[in-house]
């Protein structure tokens, strides 16, 4: 994306880093407009395969139906080292692209954005069958294609296409849901692979749960499992104020790990999760299954770096404590020397052999622990009145019927008041307010602001803009959601932000160029019609 320089380039390391970053951006815009013309010889190769099927009619010659596909497919299979089926599976997404999303392709060919934008585009709005509501899609899409990463505009298009076509989203949804299954993949050095594919919204309150039990694995028994609120998975601490149960609420601006850091670690990023390539084969055929996203803080790379800061003092005595992290980090209380990812296999294992996690020492209290989701519903569509998709935080829409079914029995509801014409959420808050701001905060801005990264807000600080200790106030239109990673960045690094209103941060690099981060909500938003 074209970006502007706020100010002259400083002179030594950040000019170069400066004349490098405009080469790669030279580069990346070079490569797009060449991704973008082997589309179109893609696509044209379809139009050889309808031009030599009508040969085959004309000369009355009995043919196998799909000869001709065979012909053209195996000839660039074999220039292009790929074996035939691979090219027809490329052949067939690059005329649906070039048919159905011309300006797409068009911006793909300018440079504007790449191939994994234009496929997140793609597989998203497929399914919407009017041209109109496409073109629609397609056009908001693109505004947010330019300014987001390929990860975070899939969930965005999955958004969008679902609100300019919720009829059509709703059917997806469901034929998805019919494909349900659980599969066993045998795999070397003694060991499977079981993978579930099934709602969205059960899967990621498995994962939800199974990653509570594993961090309550080794903690003091005598602590409650459970908490006494809504955002509290593990009860150690309070749910808003401590989510790692330190018991630092105050916000931290020096990075040192004493204010509101609510795990401690590192905001691994799921760059990769989006494999255009991948999504146009069969499941079964898909060799990166193994690939899920990982934004657990135990298994980052940079765990180390964040739990060095991550000490917090007792303000009664002198003692210090530091939190350690990760597969580094020795043994805990009782000796357990697993990784995250380690306990949550074996929990999941232990759950659905014997019901109840009782083989790691503290089952009644881990059976306790319930899974937390958090599922946005619009009032509207609960009584009937709109159509526009329920969503589930992290994922994107789901089915209604599961919404108002977890609505019904939920124990408590956050009202979030939103603009009606932008989608920017104005107030949040509940019948018995509970740090109303943060929760504001966390909904509006759904992950950390810095450029490109998508650390849920459980995992993020609430960062003054401009310092507490400076003068600025705590406001919504000074605070931001920023994992500790990007918290630390913005602080000891020449990095720069500055709030333009409404939640638009406007960040600027050490070399002058300045990026603009909107609210996801105000991206995604498609106002309902009228009626």
């Amino acid at each position: 994306m074209d970006v502007e320089h706020e100010q002259p380039t400083p002179p030594g390391v950040w000019r170069a880093l400066d004349d490098l970053v405009t080469q790669m951006v030279d580069t990346r815009r070079e490569v797009a407009a060449l991704q973008a013309r082997e589309t179109r010889l893609l696509a044209d190769a379809v139009d050889l395969v309808i031009a030599r099927e009508q040969e085959y009619r004309d000369q009355k010659h009995g043919y196998c139906s799909d000869l001709p596909l065979r012909e053209v497919s195996s000839e660039l299979g074999a220039a292009m080292r790929l074996s035939d089926r691979s090219v027809q599976s490329r052949m067939g997404r690059a005329a649906e692209l070039i048919e159905k999303f011309e300006a797409t392709h068009a911006a793909w060919k300018n440079g504007d954005i790449d191939q994994a934008h234009a496929h997140a585009i793609l597989d998203a709005g497929a399914m919407i069958a009017d041209p109109d509501k496409r073109a629609d899609y397609e056009r908001r899409v693109l505004e947010a294609a330019r300014a987001e990463t390929p990860y975070r505009l899939a969930k965005i298009a999955r958004v969008i296409a679902a609100r300019v076509d919720p009829d059509g989203a709703a059917e997806q949804i469901a034929f998805a849901h019919e494909q349900r299954s659980v599969r066993l993949i045998d795999l070397s050095d003694d060991l499977a692979r079981v993978i579930f594919e099934g709602p969205a919204m059960l899967a990621h309150a498995i994962y939800d749960r199974l990653t509570s039990m594993a961090h309550a694995i080794g903690r003091n028994p005598d602590i409650a499992l459970v908490g006494d609120d809504e955002g509290n998975r593990d009860g150690t601490g309070d749910a808003e104020d401590d989510r790692d149960g330190t018991g630092d609420a105050e916000d931290d601006h020096d990075g040192t790990g004493d204010a509101m850091d609510r795990d401690g670690a590192d905001d691994t990023e799921p760059e990769d999760a989006y494999d255009p390539e991948a999504a146009a084969g069969p499941a079964d055929d898909r060799e990166g299954a193994d690939d899920t996203e990982s934004e657990d803080p135990e298994d980052s790379e940079a765990a180390s770096e964040a739990a060095a800061g991550d000490a917090t003092t007792d303000p009664m005595t002198t003692d210090r404590v530091t939190l350690t992290t990760g597969p580094s980090a020795g043994t805990d209380g009782d000796g357990d020397t697993r990784t995250v990812d380690q306990k949550r296999a074996d929990i999941l294992a232990d759950i659905l052999l014997t019901a109840v996690p009782t083989a790691h020492g503290t089952g009644d209290a881990l059976d306790a622990i319930r899974a937390t989701v958090h599922i946005t519903v619009p009032v509207l569509s609960i009584l009937g009145r709109s159509k526009q998709p329920a969503l589930l935080a992290g994922h994107g829409p789901i089915d209604m019927q599961t919404a108002k079914r977890l609505a019904a029995g939920a124990p408590g509801w956050n009202r979030v008041l939103t603009d009606p014409y932008t989608g920017e959420p104005l107030l949040v808050d509940r019948y018995r307010p509970s740090a109303t701001l943060k929760r504001f905060l966390d909904t509006r801005d759904e992950h950390c602001r810095f450029p490109g990264c998508t650390q849920p807000p459980w995992r993020d600080d609430h960062d003054h803009t401009v310092d507490a200790a400076l003068g600025g106030p705590t406001c919504s239109d000074n605070l931001a959601d920023f994992c500790r990673r990007h918290h630390i960045v913005k602080h000891h690094t020449p990095w720069r932000v500055k709030q333009l209103g409404h939640g638009i941060l406007r960040w600027t690099s050490p070399t002058g160029r300045v990026y603009v981060d909107t609210p996801v909500h105000m991206v995604q938003f498609v106002p309902d019609p009228p009626f």
